[in-house]
């Protein structure tokens, strides 16, 4: 277990969230831990999040795009993490484009590289690459093609959110991937991420989106494995 104090050697780090709610769910707790050391934190937000509630016409589109980005900037003011205005890709809910070939990946790649430079990241935070939901593993498909590019790439954590719930044996981190896990110390911040995680409303209560009954809520299962007073990474080993 890294003890919280962890935060204070990353420096400036931007988190690389593929739908609002996965900055909280993720790493909330080190993004809070982070603001305590007074480190600068930015944030990138990749999907328009639309397709939690595809089949609502009183929020169209649109709507609930707002709707989300809006509790997206909440859950950061929560952690203390709002100070610097996130990149908004806006790339469309579960086609956020995972390959080269494919429409908006050359865009979103330029404009997620630039503003790394700009904020000047020493570490960024992106989701797990196999972690099992394709928004997150094509997320994890930019941000490596970003860093690719970068003359001095920032070190690289990865966190977990679905492979808690989905996660297949080829999904797990093998030797080939040259990586270590390690857990990370939040209990002295889970008050913070816990009320990060509420400021999801739409994600996590009825109510929000009222007229698409098949509407996706996150389960009481899938938020237990957020009230551990613990947050898991990964890392090149190289690194660690």
């Amino acid at each position: 277990m890294r003890p919280a104090s962890f935060a204070a050697t990353l420096g400036p780090t931007v988190v690389v969230a593929p739908h609002p709610d996965d900055e909280a769910l993720g790493c909330g707790g080190l993004l809070a831990l982070l603001r305590q050391a007074n480190q600068p934190v930015a944030a990138v937000l990749v999907s328009d999040g639309t397709m939690s509630h595809p089949n609502s016409t009183a929020f169209p589109a649109p709507a609930r795009r707002a709707v989300r980005e809006a509790e997206f900037h909440h859950a950061l003011t929560i952690l203390g993490a709002a100070a610097a205005a996130p990149l908004l890709l806006g790339l469309p809910d579960s086609r956020v484009p995972a390959a080269a070939h494919e429409p908006g990946f050359a865009e979103a790649v330029g404009r997620l590289r630039q503003f790394l430079e700009q904020h000047r990241a020493a570490t960024v935070l992106v989701p797990w690459r196999r972690d099992p939901h394709p928004d997150h593993r094509a997320t994890a498909a930019l941000v490596q093609t970003a860093l690719a590019d970068m003359a001095r790439p920032p070190r690289r954590l990865e966190y977990v959110v679905w492979a808690w719930e989905r996660a297949a044996a080829e999904d797990l981190p093998t030797a080939e991937d040259g990586v270590r896990g390690f857990r990370l110390d939040i209990g002295d911040v889970m008050t913070q991420k816990r009320r990060a995680i509420a400021a999801h409303r739409s994600q996590v209560a009825p109510g929000v989106f009222v007229d698409d009954s098949d509407g996706f809520l996150l389960s009481d299962e899938m938020l237990a494995h957020f009230e551990r007073p613990y947050e898991v990474f990964f890392e090149s080993a190289s690194t660690t």
